[in-house]
């Protein structure tokens, strides 16, 4: 009996354990609801504009057929829903595990797994790409005179490039290039060369060509395929089990996948297109993945233990880099009082976008299948601040 204390000990470690691993808040669904509830309706005060509107008329008004979301509160998932039809053509509803094309939000995520590489010592965002990247060489002549071209330039879209692409896609079926030939403007590439405009560091101009490159650099310091890449430093570490670089989409994936539709709401002529500028525009994945991904940030930013970055590298992909408002990977905002990193995404019949505050633990994630989607996901965002008091109350999206 003298020992009575060790298990009385034991006792209150397990205890503690437990308290610990608990979330910050738990929520009750009569809280989520209510949440809910003031985000689907019209709002109040009506001040006119898209107040009156529930968010099924704003769907209906601005031909968005489907449309999924998640909202982040206390460094957790609050609530996540699908709403509408996923495919006019079949009528398949959204759900939370619906397949969205994520556009240039892949630029994000894939930049993470570049500052993994940077970690693993494989190259510096420092660095010089040309002596990174093996396979092929961007061309740089006088324009750069002694400087040389970076990953820290080319993820901050101020390296230089002069592309400013935007990939269009490429039909089901149709001859897909390789990285290179995408680099080169080669055939059967759809869009030109990547080529120097100007010194790095001296402007920004938002480069997809850029980002292509570094998706290239990835490939070369690892030798292997970007999508496995993702899958193994990224997506199974923090849980992201619906997200996928698969391009083009197989069969199996393809069954709870959205259908890409126009500016009305009509179907395209394809489902989707194809993407095999991975990194730059190449992801497949849901609301609730990209929030889990939003999450990893804010935790390891916060400096929680065992994140997939350490909180040094997390930090670079809040931080500009002197140049423009981008760091690496996201675009970074002061709306209100809060700073915010975020991305938007555009593809063929698909708009989405993420949004997380880097201090409190709150951020949103919405994604649509229609070309119109994006006047929704403003008025949802701002239907979400009002809800949850974020700090951006004063300077929100404009209705």
């Amino acid at each position: 009996m003298r020992y009575w204390w060790i298990g009385l000990l034991r006792y209150c470690l397990l205890m503690l354990a437990v308290v610990y691993c608990l979330p910050t808040t738990i929520y009750s669904q009569q809280d989520v609801s209510s949440y809910v509830a003031k985000i689907e309706g019209g709002q109040t005060p009506n001040r006119e504009g898209l107040d009156p509107f529930t968010l099924a008329q704003l769907m209906a008004k601005y031909g968005v057929p489907g449309l999924s979301i998640a909202v982040i509160n206390d460094f957790q998932i609050h609530w996540s829903k699908g709403y509408g039809i996923a495919d006019i053509k079949t009528g398949a509803e959204v759900d939370k595990e619906t397949l969205f094309q994520a556009a240039s939000i892949s630029k994000a995520v894939a930049a993470m797994a570049i500052l993994k590489a940077v970690e693993k010592g494989l190259f510096s965002l420092d660095g010089d790409i040309n002596r990174i990247v093996e396979s092929w060489q961007l061309p740089l002549g006088e324009i750069t005179e002694k400087l040389i071209i970076t990953p820290r330039s080319l993820l901050s879209h101020t390296s230089g490039l002069g592309d400013g692409f935007g990939f269009p896609g490429y039909p089901l079926g149709a001859p897909l290039p390789t990285v290179v030939q995408i680099l080169k403007g080669e055939k059967p590439s759809n869009v030109g060369s990547v080529q120097m405009e100007r010194p790095p560091g001296t402007a920004f101009k938002y480069s997809g060509g850029g980002v292509t490159l570094m998706q290239l650099a990835l490939e070369d310091s690892t030798d292997e395929p970007f999508p496995d890449i993702l899958q193994d430093w990224i997506f199974r570490p923090i849980g992201m089990l619906n997200s996928s670089f698969e391009q083009p989409l197989g069969a199996g994936k393809d069954k709870n996948a959205a259908r890409a539709h126009g500016m009305k709401g009509q179907a395209k002529g394809d489902k989707w297109h194809v993407y095999p500028e991975l990194q730059a525009a190449g992801l497949w994945t849901t609301s609730t993945d990209l929030a889990k991904f939003l999450i990893e940030v804010q935790k390891s930013l916060r400096g929680d233990p065992k994140r997939v970055l350490t909180r040094a590298l997390t930090k670079e992909m809040v931080s500009p880099v002197g140049v423009g408002d981008y760091a690496i990977g996201f675009r970074i905002s002061k709306l209100g009082e809060g700073w915010y990193f975020g991305h938007g995404g555009s593809n063929w019949g698909f708009r989405c976008k993420v949004l997380a505050h880097q201090t409190k633990g709150y951020g949103i994630v919405i994604m649509t299948n229609s070309d119109n989607g994006s006047v929704v996901i403003n008025e949802l965002q701002n239907r979400v601040a009002s809800a949850y008091g974020w700090d951006m109350l004063d300077k929100a999206v404009p209705r």
